[in-house]
């Protein structure tokens, strides 16, 4: 069962068609990695779903209901819960208060305070620190487990190896078998191919806001992949 169908999507930043035309389908309980270099529109998809950017046309289906008019704090109520680009913890808060902040509108499900420090140990020891304080993956991992605590159904991940260490990154993807063990459908935008699709059932690159290559990792090769990350080629299904 599809948990989340675009169709013909087409969103903008003003005169700026950031995303054209898109449609996708995502299973319930899979795993699509959105790839793509800077300005190929991952990030405006990924708000566009979110419901913190309108969309121009098109329709954004979740369990089988049309909620593209619908306001972003009913989406994360239904489930979709956003890892933002940039982390955006609240600073003034400790590690703790932050997670809890995440628990706002949380759906019933396995995650919770406990469970998050079990996916990221060094959080017990410091869950009342600042979150000021953190190191640049320590606040990716907070932001993630902060996402978690509303228990959602679709996790949207933007760039979360964005500007961290090769170390840092490791340590975040070896946490989301964990989080896929749930069940939880994901959304993972990235810029790290690797790591994308180590952990996707489905790839996606977008060029210029349209779809040029689709498919199993498996199903892919590494000159298909660059080539249409650059724009040398067409898409394959």
């Amino acid at each position: 069962m599809n948990l989340l169908s675009l169709a013909d999507l087409t969103v903008r930043h003003g005169q700026l068609t950031a995303v054209n035309a898109l449609s996708l389908d995502l299973a319930e309980g899979s795993t699509l990695a959105v790839i793509g270099a800077n300005g190929a529109g991952k990030t405006t998809l990924l708000r566009a779903i979110a419901g913190t950017l309108p969309p121009a046309t098109g329709t954004i289906t979740f369990d089988g209901h049309d909620i593209t008019r619908t306001p972003a704090h009913r989406r994360a109520a239904n489930g979709i819960r956003l890892v933002p680009e940039g982390r955006r913890l609240f600073a003034s808060l400790t590690v703790e208060e932050n997670l809890l902040a995440g628990a706002y509108r949380r759906r019933s499900g396995p995650w919770n305070v406990g469970a998050v420090v079990e996916l990221f140990p060094w959080i017990g020891e410091r869950r009342r620190q600042s979150a000021r304080l953190l190191s640049g993956g320590e606040q990716q991992a907070a932001a993630i487990g902060r996402a978690l605590m509303g228990n959602p159904r679709l996790l949207l991940l933007d760039e979360i190896s964005l500007g961290l260490s090769p170390v840092a990154v490791q340590q975040l993807y070896q946490a989301m078998p964990n989080i896929l063990a749930t069940g939880t459908t994901v959304l993972l935008v990235e810029q790290d191919v690797s790591q994308a699709l180590r952990v996707a059932d489905r790839v996606l690159c977008l060029l210029e806001g349209r779809t040029v290559l689709t498919g199993a990792p498996a199903e892919l090769t590494t000159a298909q992949i660059e080539k249409a990350y650059f724009g040398l080629s067409g898409s394959h299904t």
